[in-house]
């Protein structure tokens, strides 16, 4: 390709309203243009490096016994309500009619599609288990799409599906996709680490995040993981063993004090002379327009995914004044759960549990109960965030955070879907029985995005060679010198029939523009044909480590040519 043919254009400025480092190099570079909020067009550089992961995910999933396929992107409503989403799924389903008054909804994901499938088509156990995936547009209606590719609105996926007739085969295939996403996200340059992870609105009880850890804010989601035992997990599905309360407080008897103008945990610790871990603080929350009030120890936080789990919600927000005031008759700063258990729901954390002689609100405006305890023991439920330092619940060593891209994610969905759609095949005593099912995805356009997080530097993109959008680009310093221009071309053809993708810059402009274009869009390797070609040399750099070395044309070819072609053996 030619660079002055190829379809891009470079930019001196990030875009103003790029956070990611990722979508600002993508748009700068010119792989996407913004359509509307949370929609680009991929261009033809973006469509090769999401080809490449595709083609990347396609041999090892085949390699691996799955079969492709490919399932609408306009989906009826009949089978979101046959499986019971249509009415909890949230905003972010994009609902709309057809001409003939059908409701319709832009699929965000395809359980309902394949299940009403396979349904039908694999009739006998004899036909299982089996596993089949595809490659689709899919469209959630975020409420603040951001980060670029990251969490866009409109986005490609691969997403696969497989069916069972007993828990053991599908641990099993669980097994083999977590191999092979493994074996994915290798060759694609990242390496990932799989977490324990919620299953959210995709639902099954078992499930795990392929993430590639970033330790940057871009990250989407804090990793807590053990460095002593394999134990990881992302925040709203981590847990820890807390270190033991360190009781400071010397209030024995129950009893009712004056604290004025004292509303944060920080303020009130310290007009007590009591740790934060001594107090029992109220968060209070509207979950799906109903309010929640959690009960939670002062030096924790609550993990929303967590709550809304614990109470089956599927919306959540913090309450403000006026809400707060008319449930409890109160101000945030001086609530606690007493006198309102019957009026609203309250989820006591498990970091409660055990807690002597604590503090805790009054339900009157600058006024606390100190020496409190249970009067009953409720029943606690883990809606805390944990934080670095707390213990691991394998191994009891201290747990370690870092932040994390999701890149991939795999669930263990049982019978969530086939039982309300009455999915079913016939067993060996020539029973009906619901499939046992397995969910398989990776965000193909957000591994791009996490690649550029992970490799780039000040100058631009540094993408792996085996996702990049050209392995080599050549540059003649000066397009008008005639043997530069020969020897450029020259080395271009031979790397064209070595199987190597390459650009020449053909475009008539100053060494150094071309050079930051270069490094700027990425390409792995780069030949440089200038004054030394007169001695028969060229220069020849690798971006991913910055060294410049001068060799000859041929060997400049064979090196690269190598590169590639180890590639191609998997």
């Amino acid at each position: 390709m030619k660079m002055s043919k190829l379809f891009v254009q470079t930019l001196r400025d990030f875009p103003q309203d790029a956070e990611a480092m990722s979508h600002k190099l993508l748009v700068r570079a010119g792989y996407i243009k913004k359509l509307t909020n949370g929609i680009y067009s991929y261009l033809p550089l973006m469509k090769r490096v999401i080809s490449k992961i595709e083609q990347i995910a396609r041999e090892e999933l085949d390699k691996a016994g799955a079969q492709e396929l490919s399932m609408p992107f306009v989906q009826p409503a009949e089978l979101w309500q046959k499986s019971g989403r249509w009415q909890v799924y949230g905003k972010e389903l994009l609902r709309m009619k057809d001409r003939h008054d059908v409701e319709l909804c832009l699929g965000p994901t395809h359980e309902e599609v394949i299940t009403s499938i396979v349904d039908g088509i694999l009739n006998s156990y004899k036909q299982l288990p089996i596993n089949l995936y595809q490659f689709q547009l899919k469209f959630r209606d975020e409420i603040r799409p951001r980060f670029g590719l990251l969490r866009g609105r409109e986005f490609i996926m691969k997403d696969g599906y497989s069916f069972h007739t007993s828990q053991e085969s599908l641990d099993e295939e669980y097994k083999n996709m977590w191999n092979a996403y493994k074996r994915i996200f290798d060759r694609c340059g990242l390496e990932t680490k799989p977490v324990q992870s919620d299953s959210g609105a995709i639902g099954g009880k078992v499930s795990h995040e392929f993430m590639v850890l970033t330790e940057t804010q871009t990250g989407e989601d804090d990793v807590f993981y053990c460095k002593n035992c394999d134990y990881s997990a992302n925040s709203n599905h981590s847990t820890s063993i807390l270190n033991e309360i360190e009781t400071t407080t010397n209030f024995i008897e129950e009893k009712i004090v004056d604290t004025p103008n004292v509303k944060t945990i920080k303020d009130l610790a310290e007009f007590l002379n009591i740790n934060e871990n001594n107090i029992l603080k109220s968060v209070f929350y509207i979950v799906d327009s109903k309010p929640v009030m959690v009960m939670i120890r002062g030096d924790k936080e609550v993990e929303e995914t967590k709550l809304l789990n614990a109470v089956g919600g599927l919306e959540i927000r913090k309450a403000t004044e006026d809400e707060t005031s008319e449930y409890t008759g109160s101000k945030a700063g001086f609530l606690s759960f007493i006198g309102l258990e019957d009026k609203i729901k309250i989820i006591f954390d498990l970091s409660a549990k055990g807690m002597k002689n604590f503090v805790i609100g009054a339900n009157e405006v600058d006024k606390h109960i100190v020496g409190y305890n249970f009067k009953s023991t409720p029943e606690f439920v883990d809606v805390s965030l944990v934080k670095a330092g707390e213990l691991c619940p394998n191994c009891h060593k201290p747990l370690f955070i870092t932040r994390g891209i999701e890149v991939g994610n795999i669930f263990q969905l049982g019978t969530k879907y086939s039982k309300p759609m009455n999915a079913t095949y016939t067993d060996e005593n020539g029973e009906n029985k619901p499939f046992i099912m397995g969910c398989y995805g990776i965000g193909i356009t957000r591994t791009a995005a996490a690649a550029i997080e992970k490799h780039h530097d000040d100058f631009g993109i540094i993408w792996p060679l085996a996702i990049a959008p050209y392995h080599c680009i050549v540059v003649p310093v000066n397009i008008q010198e005639e043997e530069q221009k020969k020897v450029a071309f020259e080395i271009y053809e031979k790397l064209q029939k070595e199987g190597v993708e390459v650009v020449i810059d053909d475009r008539d402009d100053r060494a150094g523009v071309k050079f930051k274009d270069a490094d700027l869009i990425g390409f792995p390797y780069r030949i440089t044909v200038g004054k030394t070609i007169k001695d028969g040399l060229v220069e020849f750099k690798t971006r991913q480590t910055g060294e410049m070395v001068t060799i000859t044309p041929d060997e400049a070819v064979q090196k690269i040519a190598e590169e590639v072609k180890k590639l191609k053996v998997n």
